[in-house]
């Protein structure tokens, strides 16, 4: 189905991705298969997909106006584009980054694959210059967990080396908020775990670009590396997908009311949401993005074993990692083994759908009571 161009964002959610034969099932079903009949340009299904699979990628590739690759997670759509570095290649990292990505990038530069180098993500400047040297720009943003919001308007579309990739991880902001393809973006990134799922169940990354001969080599690196989404997962995230404009709009109001809220309150030293005028990329991310965002950050006075304890306390909000959900989570990142470099009493919400007086009556009884 191609995208009409009357059709907004929420609508094509809804109606992309479906069968379009007479007396199909309304929706795409599970396809669990590895081969099919030959003589047929489906053979097998690591080559060619599935009808599942492409419903997903029917659906979060339209978003962007382009042409998606679903993988079995975030981080294999992350390795499909590292993988088309060659050795020796340049790379330029956030210093605010997924640990995942860093991880990922710092082990091929142990292995002698590419050089890594970082940049503050509000150094526009720098990134600017990355785009005219570097052989991947890696752009988050937000930034995970300190929600800083790269110029992506400027930075992607300046001069660039022959062959520069410029990818943007759009997982916090999703397509919905931010379409880092139309600032001219080489391949946008979801981990369809979090918002595009929504859901807690599921692992999917989907890789989107504008670029055919950069789409064919996504998916021959999918082949190669059989990175394969799951039918099951692929299912429930294109399930999932159906909901994400109405569950974005009411998470990230909610994440707003929190953010604002938190602010205020005694025990906390600062609260970091691009939404607040106190933010320090605020400015950038009323220009470039469309909302706010569902996830915060938020540091407390006492340190990490106050932290700690309101975590211990809440009762609605979740203490768990990974975010996106309709559900609310939150943790100490600082905690986590890689992550010992961010402020000790960060706490990273990831704000669900719950009703957000009972979220802010759940989040203040825990500072009360880690307070004691």
């Amino acid at each position: 189905m191609a995208q009409p161009p009357k059709l907004k964002p929420a609508s094509w959610l809804v109606a992309a991705g479906r069968p379009e034969e007479t007396g199909s099932p309304l929706n795409t079903p599970l396809v669990p298969a590895s081969n099919f009949l030959l003589e047929h340009p489906r053979a097998y299904a690591r080559d060619d997909g599935t009808p599942t699979w492409e419903a997903l990628e029917e659906i979060v590739g339209g978003l962007e106006a382009g042409k998606a690759v679903a993988f079995a997670s975030g981080m294999a759509a992350v390795s499909a584009v590292f993988n088309q570095l060659r050795v020796g290649a340049v790379v330029v990292l956030p210093e605010d980054c997924y640990q995942g990505v860093v991880g990922l990038a710092m082990a091929g530069a142990e292995q002698g694959r590419w050089s890594v180098r970082r940049l503050a993500v509000e150094d526009t400047t720098g990134w600017i210059q990355a785009c005219a040297e570097a052989d991947l720009v890696w752009l988050e943003s937000p930034s995970n967990p300190l929600l800083a919001v790269a110029d992506l308007e400027a930075i992607c579309s300046a001069p660039r080396k022959p062959g520069t990739i410029v990818a943007v991880d759009n997982t916090f902001a999703t397509p919905l908020n931010q379409q880092p393809l139309e600032f001219g973006a080489t391949v946008s990134i979801q981990s369809a775990t979090k918002f595009i799922g929504g859901h807690s169940d599921l692992l999917a990354g989907v890789a989107t670009t504008r670029d055919q001969t950069f789409w064919q080599a996504l998916r021959k690196s999918r082949e190669l590396t059989g990175a394969t989404p799951g039918t099951l997962e692929a299912f429930l995230a294109t399930r999932g997908a159906r909901t994400l404009a109405l569950r974005l709009e009411r998470a990230q109001a909610n994440a707003a009311y929190l953010a604002q809220r938190l602010e205020a309150h005694p025990l906390v030293a600062r609260v970091r949401y691009p939404g607040l005028p106190s933010h320090p990329t605020h400015a950038v991310a009323k220009r470039v993005l469309k909302g706010f965002g569902a996830v915060l950050s938020f540091e407390l006075k006492g340190g990490a074993e106050r932290a700690d304890a309101v975590c211990r306390h809440t009762q609605l909000i979740r203490h768990a990692t990974s975010l996106g959900g309709v559900e609310s989570t939150m943790e100490r990142r600082a905690g986590i083994p890689g992550q010992e470099h961010l402020p000790p009493s960060l706490l990273r919400l990831s704000v669900g759908i719950e009703d957000a007086e009972d979220l802010w009556a759940d989040l203040e009884a825990a500072l009360r009571k880690a307070a004691g």
